[in-house]
């Protein structure tokens, strides 16, 4: 897999399909193998894209350092600017984004409107009113994690409801794809970061369709449909099943070629 070191970090990542490049940025404690899992975006590179996949600072296969700030999503942005500029060069690229990802774009986007043709926000985080709450349940996370381990946060989450939109899985199991002397300072660069003011998100103006499920209070609706009327001419698909998730991928092949 190819490293490219950006401000200080190793960051691993996987290219598939030749042409216009679309870099796939994923969540948070996720890692580009998780996240491939669990969504699918082979239309993309089957359609006349090269698709990039890379791990974020301190995730999956990608270095990291014990600085709660290096992973606020403001920071993420800066690694994800410079990737673009060593790995794409000249080169004006579409992003999709998940969760962390889809803040790190936005952030990104806003600091370097013309790297970006196309963005694909999915799976929108908590913000602005509904981020406090996420926050706290972030700081508690990391303290537990230093307190009695990793595997005494998964434990801790395996109670938590299955989204409605996730029905047929048996579980969604939370396996984070991070060494875990740094998950403590990953969790507390979340709780550092929220997106945005409105009013600078509303200064986009690159094509964007944004894609949410429903019932997931880590990745409420509301941040979706607030994100759809901030940004003019934002498209926005809200899935209620499996099978709508399932054809993200599709709809985003065929978001990239308007």
């Amino acid at each position: 897999m190819p490293i490219t070191v950006v401000r200080g970090a190793s960051i691993s990542w996987s290219e598939t399909g030749s042409g216009s490049t679309v870099l796939c940025a994923h969540g948070m404690t996720s890692s580009r193998a998780n996240e491939s899992a669990r969504l699918d975006w082979t239309d993309v590179a089957t359609s006349g894209h090269r698709l990039v996949a890379f791990d974020a600072r301190g995730h999956g296969l990608s270095s990291g350092g014990s600085r709660p700030d290096d992973y606020e999503w403001s920071a993420l942005a800066e690694d994800l600017i410079e990737l673009i500029r060593r790995i794409a060069p000249g080169e004006r690229v579409a992003g999709i984004g998940v969760s962390m990802g889809t803040a790190t774009l936005i952030y990104a986007a806003l600091r370097a409107p013309k790297l970006f043709s196309h963005l694909i926000l999915a799976a929108i985080p908590t913000a602005w009113a509904t981020r406090e709450a996420q926050i706290q349940s972030y700081l508690l996370m990391a303290d537990l994690v230093e307190k009695q381990g990793i595997d005494a946060l998964i434990e801790s989450l395996r109670s938590r409801p299955i989204p409605s939109s996730f029905a047929g899985l048996e579980s969604v199991e939370y396996s984070p794809d991070v060494k875990e002397h740094l998950l403590p300072s990953i969790l507390r660069g979340a709780a550092l970061s929220d997106l945005p003011e409105a009013s600078i998100i509303a200064q986009l103006k690159i094509p964007v369709l944004i894609l949410a499920w429903t019932d997931d209070p880590g990745h409420p609706v509301s941040s979706a449909k607030k994100l759809h009327e901030l940004i003019q001419g934002s498209h926005i698909s809200i899935a209620e099943s499996l099978n709508q998730i399932g054809a993200w991928g599709k709809l985003a092949a065929e978001f990239l070629e308007t």
